[in-house]
């Protein structure tokens, strides 16, 4: 029986990063024990009210 995912995710989003970054990317990974896309879909949840509330307060000046 074929497993079907809840929530799947299709789409692919690619980044360069520099060697730094991908350092702290790596530590957080290997101290959290997640896949760095889930990291990273973890970290635009985090930024995304703070990016709209900034929106807000710019479309209201």
């Amino acid at each position: 029986m074929k497993k079907y995912k809840e929530n799947p995710k299709y789409n692919v989003v690619s980044i360069r990063v520099s060697d730094e970054e991908k350092q702290a990317l790596d530590e957080i990974r290997r101290l959290s024990s997640k896949r760095i896309s889930t990291l990273m879909r973890e970290a635009i949840q985090l930024y995304s009210p703070k990016f709209e509330a900034w929106a807000v307060q710019e479309v209201l000046r």
